[in-house]
């Protein structure tokens, strides 16, 4: 696997951005950017790993090479937690009629997210 300084610079260059451009979007000095491609020795705190994190989209631990699932897992709990809520919260408060609805219409979404992906392959 990859360590944190491949995988900051695969990210930045798949997103087609210099490290100078890197720098002014995270609010950091150039030279940082160019030290944490340089070395693994140059791993930031966990704030700003974080906030690297978040600009593109992906975990900490797939920044820092400890797994290859972009996927930002405690991002996606967090929505999922959101929506939890609201089903298990705000749906006590519909008739059974309107419940039925709302479960037809998650269903055309999920529908809808499953169909966008089978495009995107």
């Amino acid at each position: 696997m990859m360590g944190f300084k491949d995988r900051l610079k695969e990210l930045r260059t798949r997103k087609g951005i210099t490290q100078e451009v890197l720098a002014l979007d995270l609010g950091i000095p150039e030279s940082t950017v160019r030290r944490y491609e340089s070395s693994d020795e140059n791993t930031p705190r966990r704030e700003r790993l974080e906030k690297i994190a978040d600009y593109f989209g992906v975990s900490v631990d797939y920044l820092l090479g400890r797994t290859d699932d972009p996927s930002p897992s405690e991002m996606i709990n967090r929505n999922l937690s959101e929506i939890e809520n609201l089903f298990f919260y705000e749906l006590d408060k519909l008739s059974e009629e309107d419940k039925k609805k709302a479960l037809e219409h998650v269903r055309y979404l999920r529908y809808l997210a499953e169909q966008k992906n089978k495009n995107k392959k």
